[in-house]
């Protein structure tokens, strides 16, 4: 009997780990996220190229941007957005974790652009929030290019702009995502 149960795990692992690696994924660690505060009296922006991303074929989406890799013109500003405002010691990522909600609405071995909608959960500072985000999907033969145009709020995600500083921090932050992935 135990023989019997042994087989049944092993040939149960067996079609758990094949389904799994069926999917293709694609991936980068040099992805690009943009990010512009602006207000009548201010406007800023800060580049990172040190972004995490992956899709497979199954349409699950993942970014990874640390925090402190965000660069800003003024070193001043950079200082102040990662002690005061997103505390990168405390947390040192921003995470999105997803699922294309039409899995219809890609495909990743035929060039051409695909407008996609992705469910999932953005986790900055700390808070974790249930988001749909729109973007579109670039394959070019071999290589797939995920971007995204997105606005957040500070507050939803506990950022904290002193009453002192709300003429030149906005409190909706654009988002721009281009990230360029591959096998």
């Amino acid at each position: 009997m135990k023989k019997y149960i042994a087989v049944f795990l092993m040939a149960t692992l067996f079609t758990v780990g094949t389904l799994f690696s069926q999917a293709t994924v694609y991936k980068t660690s040099s992805g690009n996220i943009t990010f512009v505060s602006e207000t009548e009296f201010e406007k800023f922006s800060a580049v990172n190229n040190q972004v995490t991303a992956a899709i497979s074929s199954q349409g699950k989406v993942q970014f990874k941007a640390p925090v402190n890799s965000f660069d800003f013109e003024k070193k001043l500003m950079q200082t102040h957005f990662q002690e005061n405002y997103m505390e990168s010691a405390t947390f040192p990522n921003g995470v999105f974790k997803g699922q294309i909600e039409d899995l219809k609405s890609f495909n990743l071995t035929k060039s051409g652009t695909y407008s996609v909608s992705v469910k999932g959960t953005l986790e900055i500072h700390g808070v974790t929030k249930d988001v749909v985000i729109p973007g579109k999907i670039v394959v070019d033969g071999d290589q797939v290019t995920l971007k995204s145009n997105f606005a957040i709020s500070c507050a939803e995600y506990g950022v904290k702009i002193p009453k002192n500083n709300v003429n030149q921090i906005s409190d909706t932050i654009k988002i721009s995502v281009s990230c360029s992935l591959s096998k």
